[in-house]
Formats: structure tokens, sequence, C-alpha cells
């Protein structure tokens, strides 16, 4: 920060002698040596956080090259995001909990509020994430997909079978219905194929030059995912009240039908389409009191009985 601060007040090039003496910290640099390597630390940082660190000639000085923050290039305009933008972006940051990941997400994070833009963690905790980030074999399986490479594994069809050798060009990794899908081209047959990653049962090993592997213009990976997929179970209309402020989740795929106010707690009265009523009362009871199942019956007895079950468990 003393850095950003002091590039920032100068309109000309600062050489980094001058740098040295101005920001707290250098001056107590052992030697030279020491200096420099934590100013180029210090570079890279800024420089990963999308800092516009800029590097010029200085008139009239010997060394010639000095370094300064346009303030133009610096400033942002006003960011803005909606509550449900809002409550995505926490809840992205929730969903990468790898330790190879949870650092992009981090560093995504600072971005945003170095931006003036408040993520509220708070409304990543009214929608879990139905997909985590904990299969061993997603993260090389992105690294291959950003790399252009091809990727060998060893997959399950079933996971009763034998796992059978694969070798992919990966296009890309995408969820679908709350599990995890690599999609590419399949060299063994020579079509393209979609593997549930949770059913990779060993190493991924990325063999080949990268670069090798392009993605065919055009292609809907998910599209591709949901027609090798299961067909998806069938829906039920429901009514639920939902409080003012939550459930943003359930709010994209409602329709509000009047205001209503629940144990003095002010919301709205929808109609959703929801899957089997199974999958829907785990959805439901995770909003707690955010949401209540007004009809169907069944459904309202189902989220009960799981709000009882986690009641008792915890006590």
């Amino acid at each position: 920060m003393n850095l950003v601060l002091c590039l920032l007040s100068s309109r000309q090039y600062l050489p980094a002698e001058r740098i040295r003496r101005t920001v707290p910290g250098y001056a107590d640099a052992a030697s030279d040596e020491a200096f420099f390597r934590m100013f180029e630390r210090d570079k890279a940082e800024l420089r990963e956080l999308g800092v516009p660190l800029e590097t010029g000639r200085i008139p009239g000085f010997e060394a010639g090259e000095g370094y300064r923050i346009a303030r133009r290039d610096y400033e942002l305009p006003d960011i803005d995001l909606e509550a449900d933008e809002a409550a995505a972006v926490a809840l992205a940051a929730r969903l990468w909990d790898s330790s190879q990941l949870a650092g992009a997400a981090h560093g995504a994070l600072v971005k945003l509020r170095a931006a003036g833009v408040e993520v509220d963690t708070e409304l990543s905790a009214v929608v879990q994430p139905r997909v985590r980030a904990t299969e061993p074999a997603l993260t090389p399986l992105i690294s291959a997909v950003q790399a252009g490479q091809v990727v060998t594994f060893p997959h399950r069809r079933h996971p009763a079978e034998q796992p059978i050798g694969r070798t992919l060009e990966p296009w890309g990794v995408v969820s679908w219905r709350g599990r995890w899908y690599v999609v590419g081209h399949d060299r063994d047959r020579d079509a393209t194929r979609c593997f549930r990653v949770s059913r990779i049962a060993g190493p991924v090993r990325a063999i080949g030059a990268p670069g090798a592997v392009q993605r065919p213009p055009g292609v809907d990976l998910l599209k591709i995912v949901a027609g090798s997929a299961e067909p998806p179970a069938a829906a039920h209309t429901v009514r639920l009240w939902l409080a003012d402020g939550r459930a943003y989740g359930l709010r994209q795929r409602a329709t509000v039908l009047a205001r209503m106010t629940l144990e003095d707690v002010a919301g709205d009265v929808v109609t959703v389409e929801l899957p089997g009523y199974d999958v829907a009362a785990r959805w439901i009871a995770g909003l707690g009191p955010d949401a209540v199942v007004l009809e169907p019956a069944e459904l309202a007895t189902a989220v009960r009985a799981r709000l009882s079950a986690a009641a008792g468990s915890v006590g």
C-alpha cells in the first residue's frame, strides 16, 4: 500500500533509489541486493493484483528508468453488482475450496474489493453451492484445458466396473446437476465424449505439447453434457413463501404471486418448478426460516422432517 501511494503521488517516473528512500521498509534493507529483491517482489504482487505499474524513461536522470502509477488507469468507474450477482461472486469464492484454486478465488475477491465492490459473504450463506471442487482430478483437468494438452486417465463407466484408460483432447470442464464433467474428443472412440470427473479412478496425466488441443468454434459444452447425462427428474410446481432479500437462487426461477408477512417477517408468495421432492426438500431446508413451503403438503412434511433431523443432530 505504501508503494502504491508513493507511485500515485507523482506525475513523473520515480527512480528506484528515490522509492527506496520514500517508502517505509525499503530503507531498512541490509544491502542493495536485498532492496531490489523486495522491490521486485512488490512490483510482481502489484501487477498480479491488476495495478497498472508503468516503467518509463526519466529525462536527465543517469539511470534513465523509473516507475509510476497513472491515476487515470488506476481509478476505476463505479462498479455496481445486483444482489444476485454479488451472491454469485460470493458463492464462487466458496466453491473453489481446494488448495490449488483457493488462491485464485481469494485474488478475485481482493480485486473486486479494491475496485469498491463489497461482496456480501452473508449472501453466500443463503444459497449453498451444490458442487464442490474437491475431486482430485478437477485441477489437473482444468490446467490441461487451459494449456491445450491431451490427457490420459482411468475412468469407470459405472462405480462397480473396472476403470478403463482414456485418452482425451479436453475442451472444457462444466458442472451439470451437481456433478463435474470433462468434455472433449475421445481419441479411443474417435468421437465427442464427456466423462464424469468423480468416476476418474486415478491420476490425470497431460501428454504432448501445450497448445495442441483447440476447442472447436461454436461447441456448447453444457448441451453435450445435458444430452449425455441421465434424463432430469420430473418437475413439480410448488408454492413457497420467501423472506425479503433472501433465497436468491430460488427467486431467479420463481414467479411472484403476492406479498405476505409471516411471523412479522415480510416476504413474497411465489411459485417455482422444482425437481423431485427429495432434492427440493434438501434445497429448501438448507434455507432455514427464509423459505416456507405452502403447497404441496407432502413437500412441506419432507422439509419439516429434514429440519427436525438437523435440529436433533445439533442438540
